[in-house]
């Protein structure tokens, strides 16, 4: 490596800034995001890490090696329901089959609860005469007059991205490669075309015209987003590539993403699981919860085998299903910015958030409503005067006074318990979600160990896991900017689905094997611009099958590739049945499975940092120590030594109560508990 490696996380309050330098020396830095145009926060960041290496802008950008980046732009347009004016032309006698929904429902007890916001208004729904059969026989030709109508009344409509989902396209593209074609004829302007057999190439159709939908909703913002990046990016000098997190925790180039936008959904949080995943494994965890507490939101996901869990079907985001492979990260709007108020006599904390701006009443820049950040202000967690690495000075003051205002006077309390409160709920809730997510997969927490990260992060964990009674909390040394960690260490992916739905002792195997070498070129088409080795890649293939009736298939491993034969489909049915009883606990092996596509899974492997982190060399604990405040631990106040975390070297161990103070962030052992710094960089708290 000859150059600077920079990661970059843009989340909610924050863009989070990461560089591995030629010399290994790893460097963390955090700048407000900026919501109106997020590149111009990404821009800020790195002009901050060329301050810190003492060049300019453009030097820096020159120097730079790769540029890796996790974006939560098509997350906030599906929060915000800004995305593009989108029209759908779709299958005649389909037109609303988004609004079927497979009769899911948020809200079962609640006949009023309202369907989601559409993303194309039923007006906007054209039906178009023309149909394939399950096998891509065409049975009603394209209606060519019927499509160049509807595009004309959808360009009246104001359409601007146009989604196309025909039947059976994914078995037999022809109608929607020429409806393209038509749509660029008549709407030459057009901001973006979404094909589903493009988008997600197998069935069934709810799924496929719902994930369609979202991603020519949120294309257009996602390429005027990294537009913008890359020119400010090259305009500075900078020459090399650009890669961009994706949902199945790998990274592509900007074109890869300009095609599957939707793939984009929850880049942040899924970069801060992969990143988990290599701490884990170097402090020899294999069985966690990764928790992610920002300023906006707590994000968290169960990783087994050292394996984040990857959900490949009933995936719904925002209240439309996605149909991609995701990792499965959940998040509930608990973060630092999340506001305190009393309702009819209740005290709640979130989902909204202060963000960045106004911020918290302690930041100074003109909030006034009560916030995590401000109880943990008040109750003695943060440090006031070397805030977000020194350059912010809390105003303790003006959080007593948001909390008195706010919570204190409405439930009679004083500030103090007003603040603790504010504590109990944020951290109850983060404790209920994840023991909602883990109940899920039939997991017990007091089996796992929880890995701490984000701003807030390392400040609640221990609380966290007092409530779900875990005893081992894992805090990296750059916890405060660990999704951008995640995005560059991450590896290239590519998945790639062809459909093939028949029963398996019908399987023409020439047929199989052909669709097997097709996702082979296409992952090698799509891996080519990273100009890899032979020996970085990895591909994985696996043939679709379910059970006849199931709405999703599972996709069970092919090591025979191309030389699968006739005993070896016996030995698939085989393997299919042990997976799916071990996955969902039942298997009837009299039943003959159906086979529904093939899927190929690239993996190209990218350089990794030799580490992440940095450590000093002081193990005496009384030259690491900065002071001494009182802190609040549930039952008062409590002088606590407070520590300079940059300079304490590996094996320092140090008795609770007590906070380490990190740049952007505070390690915070309570009371009875034990934390020691290890060989892979991370603090380990060992709570009683």
């Amino acid at each position: 490596m000859s150059g600077y490696r920079v990661g970059i996380d843009v989340g909610g309050t924050f863009t989070d800034v990461i560089c591995v330098t030629p010399a290994g020396e790893v460097v963390l830095d955090k700048t407000p995001t900026t919501l109106d145009d997020q590149s111009r926060g990404v821009m800020n960041g790195l002009a901050q890490l060329a301050e810190r290496f003492g060049c300019t802008l453009d030097a820096f950008c020159a120097d730079l090696d790769i540029l890796v980046h996790g974006t939560t732009t098509a997350d906030n347009t599906m929060i915000e329901m800004d995305g593009a004016n989108v029209g759908l032309l779709v299958t005649e006698g389909h037109r609303d089959e988004i609004e079927m929904r497979r009769v899911h429902k948020e809200q079962i007890w609640d006949p009023s609860y309202p369907a989601p916001p559409p993303i194309a208004r039923r007006r906007a729904r054209i039906p178009i005469p023309q149909r394939h059969a399950y096998d891509g026989e065409e049975l009603l030709a394209l209606d060519e007059a019927a499509v160049r109508a509807g595009i004309r009344r959808l360009k009246a409509l104001g359409c601007t991205s146009i989604a196309v989902m025909y039947l059976f396209s994914f078995v037999n593209p022809e109608h929607e490669l020429r409806t393209r074609q038509l749509v660029l004829d008549e709407l030459p302007d057009v901001e973006h075309i979404s094909l589903s057999h493009e988008v997600m190439a197998k069935g069934p159709e709810f799924e496929r015209v719902s994930t369609t939908l979202v991603n020519a909703y949120v294309a257009p913002k996602i390429a005027r987003y990294v537009g913008n990046l890359e020119r400010h990016l090259r305009a500075a000098g900078y020459g090399g590539p650009l890669l961009i997190m994706l949902s199945t925790g790998g990274v592509m180039p900007p074109d890869y993403v300009s095609r599957r936008a939707v793939s984009v959904l929850a880049s942040g949080p899924t970069g801060g699981v992969m990143g988990a995943t290599v701490a884990a494994r170097a402090a020899g965890a294999s069985d966690f919860i990764a928790v992610d507490m920002g300023g906006t939101s707590f994000d968290l996901c169960l990783v087994r085998n050292g394996t984040p869990e990857i959900k490949t079907d009933w995936n719904w985001r925002y209240r439309y299903y996605v149909g991609m492979p995701m990792v499965d990260v959940q998040s509930v709007g608990a973060g630092g910015g999340s506001i305190a108020r009393v309702r009819q006599g209740a005290l709640l904390v979130g989902p909204d958030s202060a963000g960045s701006v106004p911020g918290p009443a302690c930041y100074g820049r003109g909030g006034e409503r009560a916030t995590v950040t401000d109880a943990d202000a008040v109750l003695g967690y943060l440090p006031c005067e070397r805030f977000a690495g020194g350059r912010m000075q809390l105003d303790v003051e003006a959080a007593r006074s948001a909390i008195a205002r706010d919570v204190a006077e409405p439930l009679g309390l004083d500030v103090t318990d007003a603040a603790w409160g504010i504590e109990r709920i944020v951290n109850a809730n983060m404790a209920n979600a994840t023991r909602k997510v883990l109940a899920s997969y039939g997991t017990d927490p007091r089996e796992l160990a929880i890995i701490a990260y984000g701003g807030n992060g390392p400040v609640h964990a221990w609380a966290i896991a007092g409530e779900l009674g875990i005893g081992s909390v894992l805090v990296p040394k750059t916890a405060p900017a660990f999704s951008a960690v995640g995005v560059l260490v991450a590896d290239y992916v590519v998945d790639i689905v062809r459909s093939y739905v028949v029963p398996l002792s019908q399987v023409d195997l020439d047929h199989l094997r052909s669709l097997m070498d097709q996702v082979a070129v296409e992952a090698d088409k799509e891996l080519a611009p990273a100009d890899l080795e032979p020996a970085q890649i990895h591909a994985e293939l696996f043939v679709q099958m379910a059970y006849q009736g199931q709405n999703f298939d599972m996709s069970v491993p092919v090591p025979e590739r191309t030389t699968l034969d006739d005993a070896g489909l016996i030995d698939l049915a085989d393997r299919f049945h042990d997976q799916h009883e071990s996955d969902r606990g039942f298997a009837f092996r009299n039943q003959q499975p159906i086979v529904r596509g093939v899927r190929l899974v690239a993996h190209g492997y990218t350089p990794k940092p030799d580490h992440l982190g940095e450590t000093g060399r002081v193990t005496d604990l009384a030259d690491a120590q900065r002071s001494t405040r009182p802190v609040h631990f549930g039952t008062g106040f409590v002088d606590t030594p407070v520590f300079d975390g940059a300079s304490l070297g590996v094996g320092t161990a140090i008795d609770g109560p007590a906070l380490i103070e990190e740049p952007f962030t505070v390690v915070v052992v309570p009371p009875g508990a034990r934390c020691e710094l290890g060989e892979h960089l991370s603090y380990e708290l060992t709570l009683r």
